[in-house]
């Protein structure tokens, strides 16, 4: 039987599983999607992956990835001890092709620049700038590099930080967007600080913040949950961001459940709520990736906490359906999604923490009935 044969029973049988079943109302199209077991290919070199991050997607379309080799078990460096023929944690950093080839790698300590102590966050943008953030006990700042690795900003000190309105530095901040007309980096500055941050791309200057609903951000309000009515007023956990084409920001507050939309300036706009009576500490708003039409008119939410990416009408700001809903390490199946993003073709690409330790890719297969 060929490999081919085999691919073809196996995503067979997922449909007939259900992994392919969308719920949710009856109503407008929605995008389907598919889980993709061969991408991407094996590493070389016996390489593993520890957690993974991050995950982007360039101008080119190349799948780019960052994740924790400090997080690889230690009964899994057997090469590195020489003690076995595998295996060993990859560098931080890879740029893979749409077939799922390792195209180059990178990343690490180097002269001129503090490494994160976790890597978290990760950016490709349209000039080809990787951008990195980091969560680490001291990871109060952000790292530009070119695509093959050369250093070329840090924007902030590492290991210092003045809070939620310190406008030099950054504290264990996750996500990263770049709005290129404007030529601005947005940051969701929020695993040590409770906001939005926006710096001048080419130079790293601060130009704005601000927490909830545009509020100044304010370290010293409760972090306390609220499962209806209005939402709380200060952001709990700002962990992913993204900037749509016609200029709309969009932030996931993780732990309060939910996606909040700007204007660039920062003035609110709309939320939706994620699985709102989510009460497990991670939460559900963990980002947000656009699907790929002119009109960007779906944008999807990894929910790691319920083991779905949560599929959202941009415009009506309301959850249409979702795909996922199964916990495991299958093809099918989410452990502990954490990133996600999206390429021109419409295909989902998700990063996986903790246990699950992998990047996946979903194939878009058009739309249907939700």
């Amino acid at each position: 039987m060929t490999r081919g044969t085999v691919s073809a029973l196996v995503a067979s049988a997922f449909v007939l599983a259900g992994f392919l079943v969308l719920k949710g109302a009856s109503g407008p199209a929605v995008p389907k999607f598919e889980p993709d077991p061969y991408w991407p290919k094996h590493l070389p070199n016996n390489w593993i992956l520890g957690q993974v991050s991050g995950v982007t997607v360039d101008s080119h379309d190349h799948i780019w990835v960052i994740h924790r080799p400090r997080t690889t078990e230690e009964h899994d460096n057997y090469l590195r001890d020489k003690t076995a023929d595998c295996c060993t944690p990859a560098p931080p950093v890879m740029e893979f092709d749409q077939a799922g080839n390792l195209v180059q790698y990178w990343g690490g300590p180097g002269a001129g620049y503090d490494w994160p102590d976790i890597e978290h966050g990760l950016l490709v943008d349209e000039q080809d700038n990787v951008w990195i953030s980091g969560n680490g006990p001291k990871d109060t700042n952000l790292l530009k590099f070119t695509k093959t690795g050369k250093f070329i900003l840090q924007v902030g000190e590492h290991g210092k930080t003045g809070g939620s309105n310190d406008t030099a530095n950054v504290n264990k901040a996750a996500g990263l967007a770049v709005y290129s007309p404007t030529n601005e980096l947005f940051v969701a500055d929020g695993y040590g600080n409770r906001r939005v941050i926006v710096f001048d791309a080419a130079t790293g200057k601060y130009k704005r913040h601000w927490g909830a609903y545009g509020n100044k951000p304010d370290d010293a309000a409760p972090f306390t949950r609220i499962y209806e009515g209005p939402g709380p007023q200060q952001f709990s956990t700002v962990h992913g961001i993204a900037v749509s084409k016609d200029g709309i920001v969009y932030v996931g507050d993780r732990v309060n459940n939910r996606i909040q939309s700007f204007k660039l300036d920062g003035r609110f706009l709309k939320e939706v709520f994620i699985e709102r009576k989510t009460s497990a500490r991670f939460g559900t708003g963990f980002g947000l990736a656009f699907s790929p039409d002119k009109q960007q008119q779906f944008f999807y939410v990894p929910d790691g906490t319920n083991k779905k990416v949560q599929i959202v009408d941009r415009q009506k700001m309301e959850v249409v359906t979702y795909f996922g809903g199964y916990g495991g390490h299958g093809v099918g199946e989410f452990s502990h999604i954490h990133s996600i993003a999206t390429d021109s073709k419409g295909n989902v690409y998700l990063g996986e923490v903790d246990t699950g330790r992998r990047v996946y890719r979903w194939n878009y297969k058009g739309m249907g009935a939700p």
